[in-house]
């Protein structure tokens, strides 16, 4: 069995990090302004959403993450609708789902985000680079605790993504209840292709989506556009792409991760 193959081969790294002590680097200081000179881009021009961020002390951010993750998924096998689907489709949902669940986690959780920019390499540097690719030896990987520099790094705009989302929800004060319907109607996608119990699924999500509107009815009299809100902070988890998660909160400290291994190892594992 895949299964206990992996739990005999080692502890889960997910584990690792959640028993492995914070260390979380200084804070930098607050330092002096750099001064816009005339020549440099205005606040409009679109480069600066491509420029590549970091977390400031992503042994703490990646723990926190990590404990999300796991608390997440304890509730997902904790649905009992979930537990009655075939392995096989419970995996296909989490595969899918698992990123906008954690990010529904860190909100309810008000894990903040703390970033800083990393420096671009100039034109010669990149020419320099690529012309002695074949001198120079392999690049080491980042120290732990410390920001990593990289091409995968996530973007600015793609962070902004991922803080407007959080914003949005503590905006709201969304309650306990409601996260919990909120996961509901992301974890039971329909419209996942390899699916075979798809008229259930689509039953459970409407059901939880019907829940939701009725709590916030019974509980929100007073705003009726509050459902609506609650559904636009589920459309901004489909531009978050699941991959930068990945990158943002585990790549810095455990390296290039296979999520689908992982998920598989800690559903099958007793959380």
């Amino acid at each position: 069995c895949r299964c206990c193959a992996d739990s005999r081969r080692h502890s889960s790294i997910l584990y690792n990090i959640l028993r492995s002590e914070e260390r979380a680097a200084p804070p930098a200081g607050p330092g002096p302004r750099p001064r816009r000179g005339l020549g440099q881009a205005s606040r409009s021009c679109p480069c600066g959403s491509r420029r590549r961020v970091a977390l400031r002390s992503p042994q703490v951010a990646c723990k926190a993450a990590s404990a999300v993750l796991v608390k997440t998924l304890r509730f997902v096998q904790n649905v009992p609708c979930f537990q009655e689907l075939p392995l096989k489709e419970q995996l296909l949902l989490v595969r899918s789902c698992w990123a906008p669940l954690l990010l529904l986690g860190l909100a309810q959780d008000r894990v903040h985000l703390e970033t800083v920019e990393s420096a671009e390499p100039s034109m010669l540097q990149r020419i320099l680079t690529t012309r002695r690719q074949g001198e120079q030896p392999p690049p080491r990987g980042p120290e732990p605790g410390r920001p990593h520099h990289g091409p995968h790094l996530p973007s600015t705009g793609e962070i902004q993504a991922i803080k407007g989302f959080l914003a949005k929800c503590w905006s709201l004060d969304i309650s306990t209840k409601e996260y919990a319907y909120l996961k509901g109607t992301v974890l039971f996608n329909p419209d996942l292709p390899g699916l075979q119990c798809t008229q259930y699924i689509e039953g459970l999500q409407r059901e939880a989506q019907q829940a939701l509107n009725e709590h916030v009815r019974f509980i929100h009299r007073g705003d009726e556009a509050r459902f609506a809100k609650l559904n636009v902070v589920l459309s901004l988890l489909r531009s978050i792409n699941a991959n930068v998660i990945a990158e943002l909160f585990f790549r810095p400290i455990i390296g290039a991760v296979n999520m689908d291994d992982m998920l598989l190892e800690m559903l099958c594992a007793k959380l």
